[in-house]
């Protein structure tokens, strides 16, 4: 079973994984993840829930490509953050998810 992180806030889990080699600002640079999403697996997801206000949440995500580019996407789960975001992220694989066929 591997290791399972969590962090006090949203900047802790971008230091902790920028520490851990995943530099690369996927927010900043999603076009081949939207077009080639194939290439992307989700390796560590981190959820925060604002105390105070809803508008505070966010999910950190630590993203690996098949040639071994490791970066970060973050996106917001309040009513204001962006549709194409959540449509990006959902379109991943995530690390040792098992899928079944019917």
């Amino acid at each position: 079973m591997s290791t399972i992180y969590h962090y006090a806030s949203v900047s802790e889990a971008l230091t902790k994984l920028r520490e851990k080699g995943f530099t690369f600002d996927f927010n900043q640079n999603e076009e081949d993840i939207i077009l080639h999403p194939e290439n992307y697996t989700i390796n560590h997801i981190y959820h925060y829930e604002g105390n105070s206000n809803p508008d505070d949440e966010a999910t950190v995500y630590g993203i690996v490509s098949k040639y071994g580019l490791k970066g970060v996407f973050v996106t917001g789960t309040s009513a204001n953050s962006s549709d194409k975001n959540a449509e990006t992220i959902v379109k991943l694989s995530i690390k040792g998810k098992h899928s079944t066929t019917l």
